[in-house]
């Protein structure tokens, strides 16, 4: 499995940060800003094509949106530009480890929607609360399991178990961030609707996009407040020998 994470544990910096990688910062002007902007689509919505596909199964969901995720990852990191090949190559692997949480979270699903179904159709104030309380659900589950498919993507040889308490940390541990991985589902199917099957294409693949960068800069301001931390260290130990020596 090393080459699984070769690529994906870490965060992608530098040019190879950049959807297009190296490849199309070789470029400069208005040819290098047209090639980025042609790899951001192309890129995606093939990883979306093959996620499209891997769907079928109904029960495949969340291994394909991890699979899918990185594919973009390796994309990001070092310009590998094989999305859609990718992405079923690696199905297997998170297919092994993800099953049981992807056909649980099926149910969990089917069973909340057929409950917003019933309980539309009934009004009274009880049945008004239920609704809320299944859309709540609804709405903490979408960035939930696009933040596993995130941090399955960045550490593809962990645990499933770990997986899931670094999604949870990852989506809810900061303000905001989990209310951004929402707006990204919600708002990329309706910016992309005026393309040609552009929400089918780019409707998860993009919010994946959008998380894997949010994870690299969380991952970045650890690393620097690890090593501030290590600085700090280091001078009050110092302090502490010098007070010591007089």
């Amino acid at each position: 499995m090393a080459s699984l994470n070769a690529v994906a544990v870490r965060p992608a910096v530098g040019s190879a940060a950049r959807p297009g990688g190296p490849a199309a910062s070789t470029r400069g002007g208005w040819e290098g800003a047209a090639l980025r902007l042609l790899e951001f689509v192309a890129y995606p919505a093939l990883a979306g094509c093959a996620l499209i596909l891997l769907c079928l199964g109904v029960v495949t969901w969340l291994p394909a949106m991890a699979a899918a995720a990185h594919a973009l990852q390796r994309w990001r990191a070092d310009g590998r530009a094989r999305p859609f090949l990718g992405t079923l190559g690696l199905f297997g692997h998170y297919w092994h480890r993800l099953w049981r949480h992807a056909l649980l979270s099926t149910v969990v699903v089917a069973v909340l929607g057929a409950n917003v179904v019933f309980l539309a159709t009934h009004p009274g104030v009880p049945a008004g609360a239920l609704f809320a309380l299944q859309i709540g659900l609804i709405l903490v589950l979408v960035p939930y399991h696009l933040a596993l498919a995130v941090t399955a993507a960045r550490d593809p040889d962990g645990e499933p178990g770990r997986w899931r308490r670094d999604a949870v940390l990852f989506a809810f541990a900061v303000p905001g961030r989990g209310l951004a991985l929402l707006a990204a589902v919600v708002a990329v199917p309706v910016l992309t609707a005026p393309l040609a099957l552009g929400p089918p294409l780019l409707g998860l693949t993009l919010p994946l996009l959008f998380g894997l960068r949010l994870a690299d800069r969380s991952a970045g301001r650890g690393s620097a407040g690890g090593r501030a931390r290590r600085v700090r260290d280091a001078h009050q130990h110092g302090g502490s020998r010098e007070e010591g020596d007089r």
